[in-house]
C-alpha cells in the first residue's frame, strides 16, 4: 500500500542549495512509498491525455502532482529489504521503499520535474537511460552534474521528446549501486491515442545477484557467477503471473540491467518486437518471433494477440536462469544408479542426499537448506512439480476476465480431451550408462 513522507522540514531545507533556483525546498512534493511485493492496479491518468497505463510485475507506478504544466515526481534513493520469494529476503538499495524503484509513466511532450533525495550512505545520481534530454540532466556524476551527496535533494527537469520504454539507474559508483538493485523503468505513452493501442500493458526489469545461501547481502563485486536471476527483483514462484483476457492485444516491455543477455520465450504464441529503447520499429521491419533476445543495457517490447487460452510458460531460455540459488559444483551422475551410494552417504551425513536416483530432477527432493535461501527448482502446478525458479512465470489467458482485472485467476480448467495422457504399455527399465563407456545399441 502507499504511504507518504513529507520532506518539508530540516532534511528538505538542508538540501535546498542543491535544488534549482526555480524550485524552492518548501515546494518539494511528498514521496510515496510502497510496502507490497505484488503487482498494483494500473494508475489511470487523472489529467491530460488519456492512455492505457502499464502494470509492473511485483511493482507499481509512481504518483505525480501537477504544478502548472510540469508533472512532478519524487524519488528517494534508500536502503530497502526486498523479498525475492517467500522464504528469502535480501538487503538492497532502491527507491521509495522498493527495489527496483517504481515505474515512472508520462506522455510524449510532457514536461517532467523529478526530485531525487539521497538517503543512501554514499553519493548517487540518476541517469535516464535512452531518453533524449539536455546533457546537464543526463545524470552522469562528475561529468554532467555534481554527485548527490547523502541527505541532499537534486531536481531533474526535461521534456519527453518521444514515446517509448526507457530505464533509470545511477551513474555514480555504478557497479556497486546497480549490483545493490538501484534501477527502474520509465514508460512514455504516445500523445496520439490511436498509435498502436493495446488492451493490457506489462513492464518489468531484469537483474542478477549473487547472494550466498544463509546470507542477506549481495556480492557487489560479482561479475559472472550469479545465483539469483530476477524479474523485478523476484524469482519464481514469487513472480506475478500475467493475467490476460482472451482476445486481448498485449504489450510486454522488458528492460535488462543485468550482466548478461536473456532470450525471453513465450509458449503457445508468436509475437512481434515492436519497440526498443531506441524507438518504435516500423511494421514493415517486424517479424514473427517466439523468443527475443534482450541485450545488456537494452529494452525490448513485444506485442502479442492472446488468442490461445490456457496457462503459458513465459521465461528466459537459458536453463540456468530458471534456477534459484544455483549450485555450480554438483557432480553429474545422470544414468548412474546410486542406491548404495545414497546409503553410504546417509551413514556419514544423515541430512545429506544424492541428487535424484533418476537424474537431476529435483521436484520430489527434500533436503535441509540454510536460512534465507530457496530451492534451486521449485513450484507446484495442478499436475505436480513445475521444477523451475529464477526468470519464470506464467501468462494466464482466460475468457472471463474483466477489463482491469489483474488478479491471478488460478489454474486453467482444461477442456476434456485436451491434456497429454498416459497409454498402456509394458514397463521399461531406464537405460544406465556404464562409467567410461558410450551408450551403444540401446534397445527400447
Amino acid at each position: 500500500m502507499f504511504s507518504r513522507r513529507g520532506f518539508l522540514g530540516s532534511a528538505a531545507l538542508a538540501g535546498a542549495s542543491a535544488i534549482s533556483g526555480r524550485v524552492q525546498a518548501a515546494s518539494i512534493p511528498e514521496a510515496p512509498t510502497m510496502d507490497k511485493v505484488v503487482m498494483q492496479p494500473p494508475l489511470h491518468p487523472i489529467s491530460g491525455p488519456d492512455y492505457r497505463p502499464v502494470v509492473t510485475l511485483n511493482g507499481w507506478s509512481l504518483p505525480f502532482r501537477m504544478n502548472g504544466d510540469w508533472k512532478e515526481f519524487h524519488l528517494v534513493a534508500e536502503p530497502v529489504v526486498r523479498e525475492f520469494a517467500e522464504g528469502m529476503k535480501v538487503n538492497l538499495w532502491g527507491y521509495n521503499g522498493q527495489s527496483p524503484g517504481p515505474t515512472i509513466e508520462a506522455v510524449e511532450g510532457d514536461k517532467l520535474r523529478i526530485f531525487v533525495t539521497n538517503r543512501l550512505p554514499e553519493y548517487t545520481t540518476v541517469h535516464w537511460h535512452g531518453m533524449i534530454i539536455p546533457s546537464g540532466m543526463d545524470g552522469v556524476g562528475g561529468l554532467t552534474q555534481p554527485h548527490i551527496q547523502p541527505g541532499k535533494t537534486f531536481v531533474y527537469e526535461f521534456e519527453m521528446k518521444k514515446s517509448g520504454t526507457f530505464m533509470y539507474h545511477p551513474h555514480s559508483d555504478e557497479m556497486v549501486q546497480m549490483a545493490m538493485g538501484m534501477m527502474g523503468m520509465v514508460v512514455v505513452h504516445p500523445r496520439d491515442q490511436s498509435f498502436r493501442p493495446v488492451d493490457r500493458d506489462f513492464v518489468f526489469v531484469m537483474s542478477t545477484y549473487r547472494v550466498d545461501p544463509g546470507t542477506y547481502l549481495p556480492h557487489v563485486n560479482e561479475m559472472t557467477d550469479f545465483n539469483m536471476w530476477t524479474w523485478n527483483a523476484r524469482v519464481f514462484p514469487g513472480i506475478d503471473s500475467l493475467p490476460v483476457r482472451l482476445g486481448d492485444k498485449v504489450r510486454v516491455r522488458i528492460g535488462n540491467l543485468s550482466m548478461t543477455n536473456h532470450p525471453i520465450h513465450l509458449h503457445g504464441h508468436s509475437f512481434a518486437v515492436t519497440c526498443t529503447d531506441g524507438g518504435w520499429i516500423p511494421e514493415s521491419a517486424q517479424i514473427p518471433e517466439t523468443t527475443t533476445d534482450v541485450p545488456v543495457g537494452a529494452v525490448r517490447v513485444f506485442d502479442v494477440l492472446a488468442d490461445n487460452p490456457g496457462d503459458w510458460a513465459f521465461h528466459c531460455h537459458k536453463s540456468h536462469h530458471t534456477m534459484n540459488a544455483m549450485g555450480h559444483d554438483v557432480r553429474n551422475l545422470i544414468g548412474v544408479s546410486r542406491k548404495d551410494l545414497a546409503k553410504a552417504v546417509g551413514k556419514l551425513a544423515p541430512d545429506g542426499m544424492a541428487m535424484g536416483s533418476t537424474g537431476m530432477a529435483m521436484g520430489n527432493m527434500e533436503m535441509p537448506a540454510p536460512d534465507n535461501t530457496l530451492p534451486m527448482m521449485t513450484g507446484t502446478g495442478q499436475f505436480g512439480p513445475i521444477e523451475m525458479g529464477g526468470m519464470f512465470t506464467v501468462m494466464k489467458i482466460r475468457e472471463d476476465l474483466a477489463r482491469d482485472d489483474y488478479r491471478d485467476p488460478g489454474p486453467y480448467k482444461f477442456p476434456r480431451g485436451t491434456v497429454a495422457y498416459e497409454v498402456a504399455a509394458p514397463a521399461i527399465e531406464p537405460a544406465r550408462q556404464k562409467p567410461g563407456a558410450p551408450m551403444k545399441n540401446m534397445k527400447m
